[in-house]
């Protein structure tokens, strides 16, 4: 027979506290997921390419940014957006099949705001919704509960950490969960951090000092640090700046005064070792999830120095760490570059961070051969969202779109506002122009009188007497029909007409100048009037030299159907009876979650028609006969029925034969 062992528990306590942190080396992933909402997510902008990419430089932990509490139905619910979850969805499989660390860090703040004692309330009901959606998922998510708390003492923060890791547990008792204190997750704060006492936990601290050298040419901190430039690392006596008369007297002259002291190796370890001596006194795990240097006014040799000085302590002292951040103004792409991975990385400081080197390649734009999307159910990749426009814009309308999933909706705001799309890098479409290609989109719109441009923008040359010329075509009453249904244009590039250029206030007619070789944008604008009271929908916007695109959901919005009474839903079809297809009218008197279906007449389901949240008001979408399968279905009767809002509608409908 075995002995058996007895061991002490404080000895198993122990064993459990020091597991080792999974992951080593990673960067923050930022203006991503930190949108005022879903709806204002770019999703494309990030791809599982990235993510490779990323762990090509050997990495193995990305830190994921959120705003998670605006991706959220607000106060007092705080419900979570499906739209948002899917999203969030493709970057956790992303990670999973690459077996990359994912950090979904809650960055719900603003520097400027101090944290509120009431932020719990929040808190209690986001993290439990997120725990139990992915408590099955693999231990490569890892959840970070909000990121730098501040203007909260460490004691009531530490309270509302303790309930949130309360309502996580009560959902997943897997996945680990990183904590930290308030201060801006300081280092200094640190040891006012209560004892947790969940041993799943991974501590957070953010590093930005010597802070003149690491955010000089900011413009949050207060004062702006805008005109300070030049600061040096290591303190050199010979290279430092003059005070900024604008900052004489301020916190920041006196830094610099002090610097001799402060902007030392000696002094960045001295003030790392405080993260240190934390973990060492509460024996825990620790991890810099922060630390960078803001490129436009540091020197590009100093703050490489800078990051390898932080990077090789953190690693003598085993703290992982994962940088801020990825692309951005504390990147790892070289200044003022369109941030390519095959040809803009910053190799300097990849170098000073260990990290694995591509191979770069000049920048070279070539001219596009073939075509490609702009829109369809998101922004086509490379192209990023740079609209300016007080009215609504939602690249993930679910309003009927013409297929699959989403359309971009775009109403209100004044005149000249416009959905603007950005070639990142520039395109060069000279070829597609000269091979007949044209610029093809489905397009709704609510009422007669829409009119807007279309128009692509060249790129503005280091000439001063060059400006950004535009090429465009007018869409109005002539070109299509404003009556809630779908319409397909295909218009030649040919026929777009030069414009001119609006240019440093100043307004400029055309010459002849525009380069089809060099296009920075794609800009739809108001340039007749304002979009008050104007809806216009958009699919399938694409840059084509075949006219085939079809229309496949006849769809008219806004139409009551003539059975309809008091607050009662409405549903009509017509024709009825069908033979190839019919039209499926349907008013809502309030908002709710509306399902339109098709079933036998012996109860059978056959298609759902539409399955979705739709807003008070009144739509049609055209049935094409066929069931969830795609095959047509039989001559007979059969039931539509609607169902939203806890109440239903039936109609008989009968199939016969052509």
């Amino acid at each position: 027979m075995k002995k058996l062992i007895l061991i002490p528990l404080f000895f198993i306590f122990i064993q459990l506290s020091q597991a080792q942190v999974p992951f080593h080396r990673g960067v923050n992933l930022t203006q991503w997921f930190e949108a005022d909402n879903a709806t204002k997510i770019q999703f494309r902008k990030y791809t599982k390419k990235d993510f490779t990419d990323i762990k090509s430089l050997g990495c193995d932990v990305i830190r994921l940014p959120i705003n998670l509490h605006g991706m959220t139905s607000g106060t007092p619910d705080y419900i979570i957006d499906p739209l948002f979850i899917s999203f969030l969805d493709s970057a956790v499989n992303w990670a999973e099949e690459l077996n990359l660390y994912l950090l979904i860090d809650n960055h719900s703040f603003d520097p400027a705001v101090n944290t509120s004692p009431d932020i719990g309330q929040i808190l209690t009901k986001v993290w439990p919704q997120l725990a139990e959606h992915y408590k099955d998922r693999s231990n490569y998510i890892i959840y970070e509960v909000l990121n730098e708390p501040h203007g909260i003492t460490n004691q009531l923060w530490g309270s509302i950490q303790q309930q949130t890791i309360d309502a996580i547990r009560s959902k997943d008792t897997k996945h680990t969960i990183i904590v930290g204190p308030s201060g801006y997750n300081g280092y200094n704060d640190l040891a006012q951090m209560p004892v947790y006492a969940d041993q799943n936990l991974i501590y957070t601290f953010h590093f930005y000092d010597p802070f003149l050298f690491t955010h000089q040419g900011a413009s949050w901190s207060t004062p702006s640090m805008v005109p300070l430039s030049g600061v040096p690392f290591p303190y050199s006596q010979a290279e430092m700046p003059v005070c900024p008369p604008s900052l004489v007297g301020t916190w920041i002259q006196s830094s610099l005064n002090n610097y001799y002291v402060d902007g030392t190796v000696a002094k960045v370890k001295s003030l790392i070792d405080i993260a240190v001596n934390f973990k060492n006194a509460r024996n825990v795990n620790i991890f810099c999830g922060e630390f960078g240097v803001y490129i436009p006014n540091s020197d590009t040799v100093d703050r490489a120095f800078w990051y390898q000085t932080v990077k090789d302590y953190l690693e003598l002292k085993s703290i992982p760490w994962t940088i801020w951040d990825y692309k951005g103004g504390f990147g790892l792409f070289k200044k003022g570059s369109t941030e390519l991975f095959e040809s803009d990385l910053n190799v300097s400081l990849l170098n000073a961070l260990d990290f694995t080197v591509p191979e770069q390649h000049p920048t070279v734009i070539k001219a596009d051969s073939v075509g490609f999307r702009i829109y369809d159910d998101y922004v086509g990749q490379g192209i990023l969202d740079a609209s300016y426009s007080s009215g609504t814009i939602n690249y993930y309308s679910d309003l009927i779109p013409n297929n699959d999933h989403y359309c971009l909706y775009w109403s209100g705001g004044p005149q000249y506002t416009a959905v603007t799309l950005d070639f990142v890098p520039n395109k060069d479409l000279s070829k597609l122009v000269s091979s007949g290609y044209a610029f093809d989109m489905i397009v709704r719109g609510n009422t007669t009188g829409i009119k807007f441009d279309i128009r692509f923008m060249d790129t503005k040359t280091s000439d001063p007497l060059d400006h950004p010329w535009r090429m465009r075509t007018t869409i109005s009453d002539a070109t299509s029909g404003w009556d809630k249904r779908w319409h397909h244009l295909h218009i030649p590039l040919t026929r777009f007409t030069e414009h001119g250029s609006w240019d440093n206030n100043t307004w400029y007619t055309p010459t002849g100048k525009f380069d089809w070789s060099a296009i920075d944008r794609l800009e739809i604008v108001s340039e007749y009037g304002s979009l008050d009271g104007k809806e216009i929908w958009f699919d399938n916007i694409m840059i084509i030299d075949q006219d085939t695109a079809t229309v496949v959901e006849a769809g008219t919005l806004g139409i009551k159907p003539k059975s309809v009474s008091g607050n009662s839903p409405g549903l009509t079809l017509m024709p009825n009876p069908m033979k190839g297809s019919t039209t499926v009218s349907c008013y809502l008197p309030k908002s709710g979650p509306t399902r339109i279906s098709v079933y036998s007449i012996s109860g059978q389901k056959i298609k759902d028609i539409i399955n979705k949240t739709l807003p008070e008001g009144a739509f049609t979408i055209l049935w094409d006969g066929n069931d969830d399968k795609g095959n047509k279905v039989p001559e007979g009767i059969y039931i539509c029925r609607l169902s939203t809002n806890n109440t239903s509608k039936n109609v008989k409908l009968i199939k016969q034969s052509k």
